[in-house]
């Protein structure tokens, strides 16, 4: 049984991962050979593509990205936090609509927004900077549902109210004590606005128009020249992007697991 379980795993795993061969093998062809069939094994023209990526401002783009994602990340994660911390351990009025509204605004598309969201960065003076990719994250309905629904299931009550009598200020009790019982709930938002902000087009799209301010979607998107796409240098960038996504993956997967089924395993 044991050997029919490993064999579907690394069957699935071997699917799973195909496209990211095949985009690697896309790379080391000229563009135009690309669309003569699957490209199945190397060529030899992956040192002019790296060099038709590096040419560019590649590395400046790199730092955008890396820039915007964890900003994002530190950002998302610590209102999401906030919020559920106070949504799911305090009493106050309007508590149940608050709830409720973080709720029905997961249900609005975001797109919805956009244009709204773009005029007010811009009254700010934010327009044309990373400042909009990252603090559209300061408002996170998802993140803030998350963290109410798994600080209400794994931080006990009767902690915080001993803290309290002991005398410990509010934030204490939240930073030295909620926080470290937290830590898989934080790190599975922490790698989902990671991958979200990572992979996001439309709205860096929208709001950056400086080619210096490019985040990775964007810049590979633009790759060529007029008059031709070059898709082997578009898929060398898009290997080389792809590379923090499966560093964090392969680094916090056991975390992140554990943070996704906590919730369910205590339901």
């Amino acid at each position: 049984m044991k050997v029919v379980k490993w064999i579907f795993i690394a069957l699935v795993t071997a699917v799973s991962l195909f496209p990211f061969y095949v985009m690697i093998m896309m790379s080391t062809y000229y563009s135009e050979n690309i669309f003569k069939g699957l490209p199945l094994s190397p060529s030899d023209y992956l040192t002019e593509n790296l060099m038709t990526v590096f040419k560019t401002d590649f590395i400046r783009v790199y730092a955008n990205s890396l820039t915007v994602s964890f900003a994002a990340g530190i950002l998302g994660v610590l209102t999401s936090t906030l919020i559920g911390y106070a949504v799911a351990k305090f009493n106050f009025k309007l508590k149940s609509f608050l709830n409720y509204f973080i709720i029905i605004t997961m249900m609005v598309p975001a797109q919805v927004g956009l244009i709204g969201y773009i005029i007010e960065m811009r009254h700010m003076g934010f327009g044309n900077t990373l400042m909009p990719v990252i603090l559209i994250w300061s408002a996170w309905s998802f993140g803030a549902f998350f963290m109410v629904q798994y600080i209400r299931d794994t931080v006990p009550t009767e902690i915080l109210e001993c803290a309290r009598i002991d005398g410990a200020s509010e934030p204490r009790i939240l930073f030295g004590i909620a926080m470290p019982l937290i830590k898989p709930g934080i790190a599975t938002l922490s790698t989902l606005v990671f991958l979200w902000s990572w992979n996001n087009y439309l709205l860096p799209l929208v709001t950056i128009n400086n080619a210096k301010s490019f985040t990775l979607p964007v810049f590979i998107s633009t790759l060529g020249i007029v008059h031709r796409t070059d898709y082997g240098a578009r898929m060398a960038a898009l290997a080389m992007a792809t590379l923090p996504v499966l560093i964090i993956f392969l680094l916090g997967s056991r975390t992140f697991i554990k943070g996704i089924t906590a919730g369910a395993v205590k339901g």
